[in-house]
Protein backbone atom coordinates (compact mmCIF):
# COMPACT_ATOMS: atom_id res chain seq x y z
CA UNK A 1 0.00 0.00 0.00
CA UNK A 2 1.30 3.44 -0.90
CA UNK A 3 2.49 5.07 2.33
CA UNK A 4 1.23 8.52 1.31
CA UNK A 5 -2.30 7.24 0.74
CA UNK A 6 -2.21 5.23 3.97
CA UNK A 7 -1.18 8.28 5.99
CA UNK A 8 -3.87 10.42 4.39
CA UNK A 9 -6.53 7.86 5.22
CA UNK A 10 -5.33 7.58 8.81
CA UNK A 11 -5.59 11.34 9.09
CA UNK A 12 -9.10 11.24 7.65
CA UNK A 13 -10.02 8.65 10.28
CA UNK A 14 -8.88 10.99 13.03
CA UNK A 15 -5.73 9.05 13.88
CA UNK A 16 -2.73 11.26 14.60
CA UNK A 17 0.48 10.24 12.86
CA UNK A 18 3.82 11.89 13.66
CA UNK A 19 6.04 12.66 10.71
CA UNK A 20 9.41 14.41 10.52
CA UNK A 21 9.06 17.89 9.02
CA UNK A 22 11.15 16.82 6.03
CA UNK A 23 8.94 13.85 5.13
CA UNK A 24 5.48 15.36 4.79
CA UNK A 25 3.49 13.39 2.20
CA UNK A 26 2.73 14.77 -1.21
CA UNK A 27 -0.77 14.09 -2.53
CA UNK A 28 -0.71 11.82 -5.54
CA UNK A 29 -3.31 12.26 -8.24
CA UNK A 30 -4.79 9.02 -9.52
CA UNK A 31 -6.44 10.41 -12.60
CA UNK A 32 -5.17 12.02 -15.80
CA UNK A 33 -6.25 15.38 -17.15
CA UNK A 34 -8.05 15.14 -20.47
CA UNK A 35 -7.16 17.80 -23.01
CA UNK A 36 -9.78 18.55 -25.67
CA UNK A 37 -8.55 19.64 -29.09
CA UNK A 38 -10.45 21.66 -31.70
CA UNK A 39 -11.74 18.56 -33.46
CA UNK A 40 -13.65 17.55 -30.31
CA UNK A 41 -15.32 20.89 -29.60
CA UNK A 42 -18.46 20.14 -31.60
CA UNK A 43 -18.89 16.81 -29.80
CA UNK A 44 -18.33 18.49 -26.45
CA UNK A 45 -21.04 21.06 -27.23
CA UNK A 46 -23.45 18.25 -28.04
CA UNK A 47 -22.70 16.55 -24.73
CA UNK A 48 -23.36 19.80 -22.87
CA UNK A 49 -26.74 20.06 -24.58
CA UNK A 50 -27.48 16.45 -23.61
CA UNK A 51 -26.56 17.20 -19.99
CA UNK A 52 -28.80 20.27 -19.91
CA UNK A 53 -31.71 18.39 -21.45
CA UNK A 54 -31.29 15.51 -19.01
CA UNK A 55 -31.19 17.84 -16.02
CA UNK A 56 -34.35 19.60 -17.19
CA UNK A 57 -36.03 16.23 -17.64
CA UNK A 58 -35.07 15.17 -14.11
CA UNK A 59 -36.31 18.44 -12.63
CA UNK A 60 -39.74 18.04 -14.24
CA UNK A 61 -40.01 14.26 -13.70
CA UNK A 62 -43.38 12.84 -12.62
CA UNK A 63 -42.63 9.12 -12.99
CA UNK A 64 -43.30 8.59 -9.28
CA UNK A 65 -44.79 10.63 -6.45
CA UNK A 66 -41.50 11.62 -4.79
CA UNK A 67 -41.24 14.89 -6.71
CA UNK A 68 -44.43 16.10 -5.00
CA UNK A 69 -42.90 15.73 -1.52
CA UNK A 70 -39.28 16.71 -2.25
CA UNK A 71 -38.16 20.33 -2.07
CA UNK A 72 -36.11 19.91 -5.24
CA UNK A 73 -34.36 17.28 -7.31
CA UNK A 74 -30.73 16.41 -6.57
CA UNK A 75 -29.21 15.75 -9.99
CA UNK A 76 -25.57 15.26 -9.00
CA UNK A 77 -22.42 17.32 -8.72
CA UNK A 78 -18.78 17.28 -9.74
CA UNK A 79 -16.80 16.72 -12.91
CA UNK A 80 -18.97 15.69 -15.85
CA UNK A 81 -15.90 14.22 -17.57
CA UNK A 82 -14.71 12.36 -14.47
CA UNK A 83 -12.91 9.04 -14.47
CA UNK A 84 -14.60 8.21 -11.15
CA UNK A 85 -18.36 8.12 -10.60
CA UNK A 86 -19.79 7.64 -7.10
CA UNK A 87 -23.38 6.52 -6.64
CA UNK A 88 -25.40 6.61 -3.44
CA UNK A 89 -28.94 5.63 -2.59
CA UNK A 90 -31.09 8.76 -2.38
CA UNK A 91 -30.96 12.35 -1.12
CA UNK A 92 -31.53 12.95 2.59
CA UNK A 93 -32.91 16.02 4.30
CA UNK A 94 -29.78 18.16 3.94
CA UNK A 95 -29.31 17.11 0.32
CA UNK A 96 -32.94 17.96 -0.36
CA UNK A 97 -32.42 21.41 1.16
CA UNK A 98 -29.09 22.16 -0.52
CA UNK A 99 -29.63 20.44 -3.87
CA UNK A 100 -26.31 18.58 -3.78
CA UNK A 101 -25.60 14.91 -3.00
CA UNK A 102 -23.84 13.86 0.19
CA UNK A 103 -24.11 16.96 2.33
CA UNK A 104 -23.76 17.03 6.11
CA UNK A 105 -21.65 14.66 8.19
CA UNK A 106 -21.80 11.73 5.77
CA UNK A 107 -20.74 14.07 2.98
CA UNK A 108 -17.83 15.32 5.06
CA UNK A 109 -16.67 11.74 5.60
CA UNK A 110 -17.00 11.01 1.89
CA UNK A 111 -14.87 14.05 1.13
CA UNK A 112 -12.17 12.72 3.47
CA UNK A 113 -12.38 9.25 1.91
CA UNK A 114 -11.80 10.80 -1.50
CA UNK A 115 -8.94 12.92 -0.21
CA UNK A 116 -7.32 9.80 1.20
CA UNK A 117 -6.97 8.39 -2.31
CA UNK A 118 -5.79 11.65 -3.85
CA UNK A 119 -9.13 12.91 -5.18
CA UNK A 120 -11.51 15.74 -4.39
CA UNK A 121 -15.18 16.30 -5.10
CA UNK A 122 -14.33 18.39 -8.17
CA UNK A 123 -12.41 15.42 -9.62
CA UNK A 124 -15.32 12.95 -9.46
CA UNK A 125 -19.02 12.93 -10.26
CA UNK A 126 -21.33 12.13 -7.34
CA UNK A 127 -24.98 11.26 -7.67
CA UNK A 128 -27.69 8.95 -6.32
CA UNK A 129 -29.93 6.29 -7.77
CA UNK A 130 -32.92 8.41 -6.75
CA UNK A 131 -32.95 12.11 -7.60
CA UNK A 132 -35.65 13.00 -5.05
CA UNK A 133 -35.69 12.53 -1.29
CA UNK A 134 -38.06 9.84 0.04
CA UNK A 135 -40.23 11.16 2.90
CA UNK A 136 -38.59 10.89 6.34
CA UNK A 137 -35.46 9.48 4.66
CA UNK A 138 -37.08 6.07 4.31
CA UNK A 139 -35.58 3.45 2.02
CA UNK A 140 -36.62 3.81 -1.63
CA UNK A 141 -39.48 1.65 -2.85
CA UNK A 142 -38.78 -0.71 -5.74
CA UNK A 143 -41.02 1.23 -8.14
CA UNK A 144 -39.23 4.48 -7.24
CA UNK A 145 -35.80 3.01 -7.96
CA UNK A 146 -36.97 1.44 -11.22
CA UNK A 147 -38.56 4.74 -12.30
CA UNK A 148 -35.34 6.66 -11.68
CA UNK A 149 -32.60 4.22 -12.73
CA UNK A 150 -32.75 5.28 -16.38
CA UNK A 151 -31.49 8.74 -15.44
CA UNK A 152 -28.46 7.12 -13.84
CA UNK A 153 -27.86 5.05 -16.97
CA UNK A 154 -27.87 8.21 -19.06
CA UNK A 155 -25.55 10.05 -16.67
CA UNK A 156 -23.11 7.15 -16.88
CA UNK A 157 -23.28 7.13 -20.68
CA UNK A 158 -22.55 10.86 -20.85
CA UNK A 159 -19.68 10.74 -18.35
CA UNK A 160 -18.19 7.43 -19.50
CA UNK A 161 -16.27 6.94 -16.25
CA UNK A 162 -13.53 4.38 -15.94
CA UNK A 163 -14.86 3.18 -12.60
CA UNK A 164 -18.03 3.41 -10.52
CA UNK A 165 -18.07 3.12 -6.73
CA UNK A 166 -21.45 2.39 -5.16
CA UNK A 167 -22.05 3.60 -1.61
CA UNK A 168 -24.38 1.38 0.37
CA UNK A 169 -26.51 -1.68 -0.21
CA UNK A 170 -29.43 -0.13 -2.10
CA UNK A 171 -27.18 1.64 -4.59
CA UNK A 172 -25.29 -1.59 -5.26
CA UNK A 173 -28.42 -3.70 -5.61
CA UNK A 174 -30.09 -1.17 -7.90
CA UNK A 175 -27.13 -0.88 -10.26
CA UNK A 176 -26.30 -4.56 -10.33
CA UNK A 177 -29.92 -5.81 -10.32
CA UNK A 178 -29.30 -8.23 -7.50
CA UNK A 179 -30.62 -9.08 -4.06
CA UNK A 180 -27.24 -10.22 -2.75
CA UNK A 181 -26.17 -8.75 0.61
CA UNK A 182 -23.37 -6.21 0.74
CA UNK A 183 -20.97 -8.71 2.29
CA UNK A 184 -21.16 -10.85 -0.85
CA UNK A 185 -20.90 -7.91 -3.23
CA UNK A 186 -17.83 -6.32 -1.66
CA UNK A 187 -14.36 -7.40 -2.76
CA UNK A 188 -15.40 -8.18 -6.34
CA UNK A 189 -15.36 -6.30 -9.63
CA UNK A 190 -18.86 -6.01 -11.07
CA UNK A 191 -19.94 -4.37 -14.32
CA UNK A 192 -22.51 -1.70 -15.17
CA UNK A 193 -22.81 -0.69 -18.83
CA UNK A 194 -19.28 -2.02 -19.46
CA UNK A 195 -17.87 0.02 -16.55
CA UNK A 196 -16.22 -1.71 -13.55
CA UNK A 197 -18.14 -1.32 -10.30
CA UNK A 198 -16.72 -1.56 -6.79
CA UNK A 199 -19.13 -1.84 -3.86
CA UNK A 200 -18.52 -0.31 -0.44
CA UNK A 201 -20.34 0.96 2.64
CA UNK A 202 -22.35 4.16 2.74
CA UNK A 203 -20.60 6.92 4.72
CA UNK A 204 -23.65 7.27 6.99
CA UNK A 205 -23.25 3.59 7.92
CA UNK A 206 -19.57 4.12 8.64
CA UNK A 207 -20.42 6.96 11.02
CA UNK A 208 -22.62 4.56 12.97
CA UNK A 209 -20.21 1.62 12.88
CA UNK A 210 -16.71 3.04 13.10
CA UNK A 211 -15.12 -0.41 13.12
CA UNK A 212 -16.25 -0.89 9.50
CA UNK A 213 -14.07 1.95 8.23
CA UNK A 214 -11.18 -0.44 7.63
CA UNK A 215 -13.44 -2.40 5.27
CA UNK A 216 -14.19 0.77 3.35
CA UNK A 217 -10.46 1.42 3.07
CA UNK A 218 -9.94 -2.06 1.62
CA UNK A 219 -12.70 -1.33 -0.90
CA UNK A 220 -11.07 1.97 -1.86
CA UNK A 221 -7.69 0.33 -2.44
CA UNK A 222 -9.48 -2.30 -4.53
CA UNK A 223 -11.09 0.53 -6.51
CA UNK A 224 -7.69 2.16 -7.07
CA UNK A 225 -6.22 -1.03 -8.49
CA UNK A 226 -9.29 -1.65 -10.65
CA UNK A 227 -9.09 1.92 -11.96
CA UNK A 228 -5.43 1.49 -12.85
CA UNK A 229 -6.22 -1.72 -14.70
CA UNK A 230 -8.98 0.02 -16.67
CA UNK A 231 -7.14 3.24 -17.53
CA UNK A 232 -6.04 2.13 -20.95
Amino acid sequence: MDNTIRLQYLEAMGIDVWLPRTSLPTKQTLFSEVLIDDAELESKSSVIDDWNNLQIEVTSCKKCTLRTTASQTVFGSGNKQADWMLVGEAPGQQEDEQGIPFAGSSGALLTEMLRAIGLSRKDVFITNVLKCRPPDNRAPHVNESSSCINYLHRQQQLIRPKIIVTLGLIAAQSLLKTNEPLAKLRGKVHMFNDTPVIVTHHPAYLLQFLSKKHEAWLDLTHAIQTFKNNKG
